[in-house]
């Protein structure tokens, strides 16, 4: 949830902070702005796009070597121009751009209005500029010193940027739960809500923990120190192994596209070097890190929000069905509130595509402090989920710009199913032979995703059919279940269309009310999941007009031959299914998206990285 962006060195900042907003526009595309640091500290700012603030700077002068930017996701305050980052402290000494909430903003503004100062926004972040500025006016002390002590009263979450008229050779910086990260350059200096905007100028790069600020000075480098005591902190420099190619389109219409083709490459990358087929070895240093309490676990709970909470479902079928552990799949936002009860016999795999999901992080935290033992999945290394868990494992799917997370996914499902196997053979719960073969099945995946891939045109058929469709049903069984939640939700977040997954034998319990000649029901039926049974609702879909989009093994006929349409995948065990089903149903939510003409990789109320609640 928002984008900030900051620069001080030699070069000129404008184009540095604006190419860097446009990277980052994934994390909220509300508003944007930029405040440049020469004689004096000018700021513009614009509801809408970051090409919208582009038009509005025209070629007014933009010279300094100094600034900061910021692309917004709304929270506190309707997508505005003067709701829009960055804010100004009233007399204008002070700027500030902020990602995160400021839960207490409404006792501060009450403090801030008996002293005489003024508002001109909605926002907690206008609140908060005017509550340093105060700190800083009353104790008379420098602007790092009056960050330090005003972010102390502060409850919330926030990665901020703060810039001063009268000391214009820094940047301050803080971060609670909000990620931030400095890149070092030769003699100048980074500050981003991810590494993407300097991948071109650096690879060295701080990432700040909670609790932790930084003054970032053109001539005397970074000081990272703790917000509560002022102690220095000796502060770990990454070496980041991201490239600037991965963070482009490549051709592609949209990143969604290219991401949705880039997964043979990602399931790949995520297995290898720890599924060695051929010897029938999975070798994991996470799970080697936590087998006596993997193995001793009286339960595996899964923590994730969204497309994460999907593949944790496909975990679940996958770690009960070989390694034979109860499985429990929680949304961190309820389980962070519901008082779980949590043992010290428990292993939580909390699960997210950045690593910074604001749920999530509350709730291994809570896991944490019930001496649960915690094992990470995300896809961004250095974030704070990689950072705050006992052992983990990356996903390797490589940067995800689109919004709608596709690559994660599968990603995701790769590492559940590398998990599982290696559970499920640790435990003697796994017979050999079916050991060795989902080893050199799953090897295999990403030949198969490859193959399907190039045939896409029956999707884009099936597309043009149902585009103008106000609702749709998904409906799987088994491993597919989760396959059928993912697919509805794709769509409805890039096209906008109501849809729902259900379990396939649920529909006769209500959903079934819903289904006319106008409903589109994409049904997942590979023969390896409950055929049968999925033969029969089909045919219960048709009694009531339905009409029915399969995804069906490339030779299957009974279905082909009830269904309007059909969608071919190469036939798999049931437990890999989900990792070749999901591909036809992302392309079809890409191709209906994109024929309303939707914004495929920014849709409309969404952003990236949830890093608020």
């Amino acid at each position: 949830m928002c984008g900030i962006v900051g620069y001080i060195g030699a070069r000129e900042a404008y184009p540095i902070i604006i190419n860097g907003l446009k990277r980052l526009e994934y994390r909220g595309y509300d508003s944007a702005g930029v405040c440049l640091s020469n004689d004096a500290l000018r700021v513009f700012r614009k509801k809408g796009k970051v090409a919208d603030l582009v038009d509005l700077v025209g070629n007014q002068d933009t010279h300094a070597t100094a600034g900061m930017g910021h692309t917004r996701w709304a929270t506190h305050g309707e997508p505005s121009d003067r709701n829009s980052h960055p804010h100004s402290s009233e007399d204008g000494d002070l700027v500030l751009v902020h990602n995160g909430i400021i839960e207490n903003y409404a006792a501060l503004k009450s403090l801030l209005q008996t002293k005489g100062y003024t508002f001109s926004s909605d926002t907690d972040t206008e609140v908060l500029v005017n509550f340093i500025h105060y700190v800083q006016q009353l104790e008379d002390v420098k602007l790092e010193e009056a960050v330090r002590r005003a972010l102390r009263e502060v409850v919330g979450a926030y990665a901020i940027v703060v810039m001063s008229r009268k000391e214009s050779n820094k940047l301050v910086v803080a971060k609670m739960g909000s990620p931030l990260v400095i890149g070092l350059g030769q003699e100048e200096y980074f500050v981003a809500s991810d590494a993407t905007p300097f991948l071109e100028f650096t690879k060295r790069a701080i990432y700040l923990e909670d609790g932790e600020m930084a003054v970032v000075h053109r001539n005397k480098g970074v000081r990272v120190s703790s917000i509560a005591t002022s102690a220095t902190v000796d502060a770990h420099i990454h070496q980041l192994k991201m490239d600037l190619e991965s963070i482009e389109k490549g051709g592609y219409d949209h990143f969604m596209l290219k991401e949705i083709y880039e997964q043979p490459k990602a399931i790949q990358d995520t297995f290898r070097g720890r599924l060695l087929p051929d010897e029938g070895i999975i070798r994991m240093e996470g799970l080697d890190q936590i087998r006596e309490q993997l193995l001793a676990a009286d339960r595996i709970l899964v923590v994730a929000c969204g497309t994460s909470w999907h593949s944790g479902l496909v975990g679940e079928y996958l770690i009960e069905d070989l390694a034979r552990i109860p499985v429990e799949v929680e949304y961190a936002s309820e389980f962070r509130y519901r008082n779980p009860v949590l043992t010290a016999k428990d292993v939580v795999i909390a699960v997210s595509q950045s690593g910074e999901t604001a749920d999530t992080l509350a709730a291994i935290k809570m896991a944490k402090e019930a001496g649960a033992t915690i094992f990470g999945i995300c896809n961004v290394v250095g974030s704070s989920i990689a950072r705050e868990t006992h052992a983990g494992a990356y996903t390797h799917a490589g940067p995800e710009i689109g919004v709608a997370s596709t690559k994660a996914f599968t990603a995701q499902v790769t590492v559940f199913t590398l998990i599982a196997l290696w559970l499920g053979r640790a435990k003697g719960t796994l017979a050999e032979k079916r050991y060795l073969d989902l080893c050199q099945e799953l090897a295999g995946i990403p030949d198969k995703i490859a193959s399907m891939l190039q045939s896409d045109a029956q999707t884009v058929a099936i597309a043009k059919k149902i585009k103008d469709s106000t609702n749709a049903l998904y409906l799987g069984r088994g491993y597919n279940f989760p396959v059928a939640l993912e697919g509805a939700l794709k769509l409805k977040e890039i096209s906008y269309i109501h849809a729902e997954g259900y379990p396939a034998a649920e529909m006769k319990h209500g959903p079934i009310a819903l289904i006319d000649e106008h409903m589109p029901v994409i049904v997942i039926a590979p023969k390896s999941g409950h055929y049968d049974k999925i033969v029969s609702n089909v045919q219960e879909v048709l009694a009531r007009k339905g009409q029915i989009i399969a995804i069906v093994d490339e030779d299957d006929t009974e279905i082909r031959s009830m269904a309007k349409d059909t969608i071919g995948i190469q036939p798999s065990s049931e437990c890999l299914s989900p990792l070749l089903t999901t591909i036809p149903l992302q392309l079809l939510s890409y191709h209906v998206a994109v024929l309303r003409g939707c914004n495929v990789d920014q849709p409309r109320n969404l952003a990236k990285s949830v890093t608020v609640e």
